[in-house]
């Protein structure tokens, strides 16, 4: 279990080790529509009308065939998925095999594994697990990265490498990360915001003729850009009596007006 907020590279480093070790990574999400069939499988009706039931006419959904495969079943927002979806997993996590009517027993390869993720701000449409689903599975808490290496994603996710980029990426990456501070939020924006911060801050800066980072109007560019990128990303706390837009705002102000030497180039 990979338990995190959005935007913390749990599918990155799901990438990373499937691609080393050379096996596939299949990725389901959970939902309400993630049934027992739509995990393990289902015959193709119109064989089975020709030929009746058989194993040449299953079609493997993706818990078979990351078993007959050796990868990884990535199951995203795993407590959004019904109860007993979940409890198609057991027997696979348990015994690493399930049976299948009219096909067998389906065994799984050594690097089969199931990789679930939650994340822990979000509750709405969730289920509580099982105690039988915990007990099969291991917990690694993932966070957000600190400043340094959200900058080193936000450089290489964006391309920019000039002055004014430079500034941009390290703008976008305070200001992202101070959404997950303010009072008023209940969960700030990843990183992700600060790779589109700087994406949009940098066509906004073509249009405008900005190409200096000391400018008089790059504030302002990074604000409008900032609304564009952050406000959609960021969610309130119920009791707060704001908007995203008013919360950017004082988040902006805090970095280009009270402590402008944060912001300074260089």
């Amino acid at each position: 279990m990979l338990e995190g907020p959005p935007g913390t590279s749990k599918t990155t480093i799901l990438s990373a080790i499937t691609s080393e070790w050379g096996i596939p990574l299949l990725f389901v999400e959970g939902n309400a529509d993630l049934t027992p069939s739509k995990l393990v499988g289902h015959h193709n009706p119109a064989r089975v009308l020709r030929e009746d039931y058989s194993a040449d006419n299953f079609v493997p959904g993706p818990l078979v065939e990351a078993m007959q495969q050796g990868g990884f079943l990535y199951i995203e927002e795993f407590n959004r998925a019904p109860e007993d979806t979940l409890n198609t997993l057991l027997t696979a996590m348990a015994d690493r095999s399930i049976a299948v009517p009219r096909v067998g027993r389906i065994r799984a390869e050594p690097t089969f594994r199931v990789i679930a993720s939650m994340n822990p701000y979000d509750n709405v449409g969730t289920t509580r697990l099982s105690t039988s689903v915990h007990d099969r599975l291991n917990r690694l808490a993932v966070g957000y990265q600190d400043a340094d290496a959200e900058e080193r994603i936000v450089a290489l996710r964006s391309g920019v490498s000039d002055p004014l980029g430079e500034r941009l990426i390290r703008d976008a990456v305070a200001l992202t990360r101070a959404t997950r501070e303010h009072d008023d939020v209940r969960q700030g924006s990843s990183v992700r915001g600060a790779i589109d911060t700087v994406l949009v801050a940098t066509r906004l800066a073509r249009l405008r003729g900005v190409d200096e980072p000391d400018a008089a109007d790059y504030p302002e560019l990074v604000f409008d850009a900032m609304i564009v990128a952050l406000s959609g990303r960021i969610h309130l706390d119920e009791a707060a009596e704001t908007t995203p837009e008013q919360v950017l705002r004082e988040i902006w102000e805090d970095r280009f007006i009270l402590e402008p030497h944060q912001a300074a180039p260089g």
